[in-house]
């Protein structure tokens, strides 16, 4: 009888998530969930990471009081590419700044001045965006900035809460992967390519595996949330890391769609694939648990809906996600479509209108109200999803028979079933809460509850069964896609 939590850190809240292994089955329970409201303070979006803080000590609090005080182990996943500086007390130097900040805009063009594209994905086998480590990091030193001086040591995010619960300072494999500073044929840092990038090498600290037992709580803490026996495992720190590892594959040559904020479209493989064809096609290797890499293209995702979501609450129309769903199933079908990765829909802002501008800029009819706009969304993603898996067959020269969706996306049945439909293939949703459980079962492993990954996919199998979504023959989505890409199409010859 093992009770674990899983400390999840995402973009819109953090959350604590309390399992229990009865050897057999996992079952999870949502403790606690606090905001995660990023700051912009004189023209810098920031994180605010110590009142995250201090939602994970909340959380932790409220689940030794809901265990008894009976939790073995905790660990903690967040988003990628961001991180913090500490000096040599082991201190903030300054609250880490978000990914959607708008200081990376020309970076990675700067960068290719230096280093050419095609030697740093040979090295690091990332895919290009604006937002990676890389790229914040170089801007600091192209700016000079003082905080890379006053720094002895980088932690990704999720890196730093394991800092502050065990007083343990790494770097977890599968984050770390994800920065575009990690060399995976060696297995360490690019020191060499940080170098030429005028990055302080002496930053960056040992990289541990997923399962790594970090060491008990600080005693400080442990006395605080009422927990003095638990152990700090870092798991799959990288929240598509833990993600994945809770797919539960029944065929090896399945795709995975971890759905939520951003959807992470991919395959697992057991080495990186650096071939320049898949730089051309800017697929990305990030690491993942047992030896296996995540080979996939990153795809904006609800992140659409969620900001036209606020966008229209900031006007007076407050609708829930449900509520917009349902909305969109009473629009007209594929009208109109938008490339979700079109650069101006990652910083935040009024979402609807810049889905309007892109429509009547690329001649189509222009979606009006919540009720086509979240359609147009919707069904955009479906017919993107369905672009990068013929893509990565060509990548991999064979089919991919099925499509695992994980996540909270997972939950939405209507962009599940347009998902099926797209791409012409079932789709198998759940487990929604994939991120936790997977976070759950790499402790679990550390623990010797569980003895490998293909065993924690058997448990998870045996705890949550998935939802099937046959694809619905229609000659309108064939359609729909040849428009879609062909739109794409355009849009690449414009811009290149």
């Amino acid at each position: 009888m093992t009770w674990m939590v899983a400390l999840d850190l995402g973009a819109e809240s953090g959350r604590a998530v309390l399992g229990f292994f009865d050897g057999e089955r996992l079952q999870v329970e949502e403790i606690h969930r606090f905001p995660n409201i990023p700051v912009r303070v004189r023209g810098t979006l920031f994180w605010d990471v110590l009142r995250l803080f201090d939602g994970v000590k909340e959380a932790l609090g409220r689940a030794a009081r809901t265990a008894g005080g009976a939790i073995a182990a905790i660990g903690v996943d967040a988003w990628g590419v961001d991180f913090a500086l500490l000096d040599r007390r082991g201190h903030l130097v300054g609250n880490p700044v978000h990914y959607r900040d708008r200081r990376t805009e020309g970076m990675m063009e700067a960068v290719f001045q230096r280093v050419p594209p095609e030697e740093i994905y040979a090295r690091t086998g990332i895919q290009f965006m604006p937002i990676n480590t890389l790229y914040q990091l170089f801007a600091m030193v192209v700016r000079e900035d003082p905080l890379l001086e006053i720094a002895r040591t980088f932690l990704t995010i999720p890196d730093l809460f394991q800092y502050w619960l065990s007083g343990v300072l790494a770097c977890e494999f599968t984050n770390a992967t994800t920065t575009q500073c990690y060399d995976p044929r060696r297995g360490e840092w690019a020191w060499d390519l940080l170098g030429r990038l005028g990055i302080p090498t002496h930053l960056f600290p040992q990289i541990r595996p997923p399962g790594t037992i970090l060491g008990p709580l600080q005693p400080e803490v442990a006395e605080e949330v009422g927990l003095p026996h638990a152990l700090v495992i870092a798991p799959a720190s990288h929240d598509t890391g833990s993600a994945v590892a809770a797919v539960p594959f029944e065929d090896p040559d399945a795709a995975y769609i971890s759905s939520g904020t951003w959807s992470l479209v991919g395959v697992e493989v057991h080495a990186p694939i650096l071939e320049d064809r898949a730089r051309r096609e800017n697929f990305t290797n990030e690491g993942g648990v047992g030896g296996t890499f995540r080979f996939l293209k990153n795809v904006m995702g609800l992140w659409l809906l969620q900001e036209c979501r606020r966008t229209w609450t900031a006007r007076g129309q407050a609708w829930d996600y449900e509520a917009l769903v349902r909305l969109a199933e009473t629009a007209p079908p594929l009208q109109a479509f938008i490339d979700p990765d079109d650069p101006r829909f990652l910083p935040p802002g009024d979402m609807p209108a810049r889905i309007q501008a892109f429509c009547q800029e690329t001649g189509q009819p222009v979606p009006q109200g919540p009720a086509e706009i979240v359609r147009c969304i919707l069904e955009s993603l479906a017919l993107k999803y369905r672009w990068v898996i013929e893509r990565l067959e060509v990548l991999l020269g064979r089919r991919i028979p099925a499509i695992h969706v994980v996540g909270g996306g997972s939950r939405n049945a209507l962009l599940c079933q347009w998902t099926a439909d797209a791409c012409g293939r079932p789709v198998l949703a759940g487990p929604a809460e994939a991120t936790a459980i997977g976070n759950l079962m790499v402790q679990a492993m550390a623990l010797g509850a569980v003895g490998s990954l293909e065993e924690a996919r058997a448990v998870i199998r045996r705890s949550f069964v998935p939802i099937p979504y046959a694809p619905a023959s229609s000659d309108r989505w064939e359609a729909a896609y040849h428009r879609f890409v062909r739109m794409l199409s355009a849009r690449s010859a414009v811009s290149g």
